[in-house]
């Protein structure tokens, strides 16, 4: 699933999170080390910059296992592994990264850590033995992990969140395809689909964060946000791609789904200015007419290729020409044979006849 577009630090971080979620061996030793009372830093990857800054202990150059790190975390100093923590390199070591790197931590374990990641750009994690906790350091990024129920019962609110606004999201897509058959849809009809398909696609993403960081905690929730937010990110593209205004000066799919994911939480709860990030036109312009082109619909028709929906909409040009073409009109596309021809004919009736009927009924 296509989640809003991150920063290269929060990408890393992601993985950062990913390897010591529930489930890794490295999580298992880093809470063998915390339940020991010993604390630790550990360093997730080993080049010369580490080398560089790394005086006195060991050199190893074992194969990881959880035990091994709590029996060398008794030790003083650091501990170095591999950036796929498959090999502990070093223990024991006194890491000495650069004074001069600003870091807001006032304990040594915890300034050490910030600098040294910033310095080398490989994750660190600090373990304190006093304060109890587990701290990821990603560039400038210091992320405390958090106890699994915890996590997932932030994680069931979103997810309780998620089904009422996919509800309500399924309720006005409905609404939607009956106003693009009877050609009366309304700049504010697609601002509000467009609305809530943000708005489902941000919860999805924030859940599928907590799924990462649960890692094998997280199978169930994984499973519950894979059957909710199925289709939501083609649905998103073929919005954008049915309204998207025409003109030299026409901006891209692409372009408009980054416009949409850079609205602030406010912004987004406005339907003029989710019109306006999709090139609809301002308030003044919400209950103007627009024209659909007829990707969604026509999306919708079994088995009928993305190459031969394209096809069609550049012949035919809008929905309403779609719907009322004979199957010798479908024909003259390149592609559409008899069989196709009849295909979408039937096809396109059939889902015009029910969105009318779900809308009326």
């Amino acid at each position: 699933m296509a989640a809003i577009e991150r920063s290269d630090e929060t990408l890393r971080l992601r993985a950062t999170l990913a390897s010591i979620a529930p489930g890794t061996a490295l999580r298992d030793g880093l809470e063998r080390v915390l339940r020991g009372r010993t604390g630790a830093l550990i360093v997730l990857g080993y080049d010369r910059t580490v080398e560089a800054i790394s005086t006195g202990g060991f050199t190893l150059d074992v194969p990881f296992t959880a035990t091994g790190l709590r029996e060398l975390a008794k030790m003083d100093g650091a501990i170095v592994l591999d950036k796929e923590v498959t090999r502990i390199h070093r223990a024991a070591v006194h890491l000495m990264p650069d004074p001069t790197i600003a870091s807001s931590e006032t304990g040594t374990r915890h300034r050490t850590a910030d600098r040294v990641a910033r310095q080398t750009g490989f994750p660190v994690v600090s373990v304190s033995q006093s304060m109890q906790i587990i701290a990821a350091y990603v560039g400038a990024t210091r992320y405390v992990l958090e106890d699994s129920g915890q996590i997932l019962s932030r994680a069931n609110q979103a997810l309780a969140t998620l089904e009422r606004y996919k509800l309500r999201l399924d309720e006005v897509a409905s609404t939607l395809s009956a106003l693009e058959v009877e050609d009366l849809v309304t700049a504010r009809d697609v601002a509000v689909v467009a609305q809530r398909l943000e708005m489902v696609s941000r919860i999805g993403a924030e859940i599928e964060d907590y799924v990462l960081e649960l890692g094998t905690d997280g199978r169930l929730l994984s499973l519950q946000l894979e059957e909710l937010f199925t289709g939501v990110d083609a649905e998103r593209e073929l919005v954008i791609r049915d309204y998207l205004p025409a003109g030299r000066k026409s901006r891209t799919p692409e372009a408009v789904l980054a416009q949409l994911e850079s609205l602030s939480a406010t912004e987004l709860v406005d339907p003029a200015a989710v019109a306006k990030a999709m090139g609809l036109g301002g308030g003044e312009h919400l209950d103007g007419a627009v024209t659909p082109r007829g990707y969604r619909l026509l999306a919708k028709v079994p088995r009928l290729p993305a190459l031969v929906v394209d096809r069609l909409v550049d012949h035919f040009g809008s929905l309403q020409k779609l719907l009322s073409a004979s199957i010798e009109d479908l024909q003259t596309v390149d592609g559409v044979g008899e069989l196709r021809a009849r295909s979408v004919r039937e096809g396109l009736s059939r889902l015009a006849e029910s969105s009318i009927l779900e809308r009326y009924v």
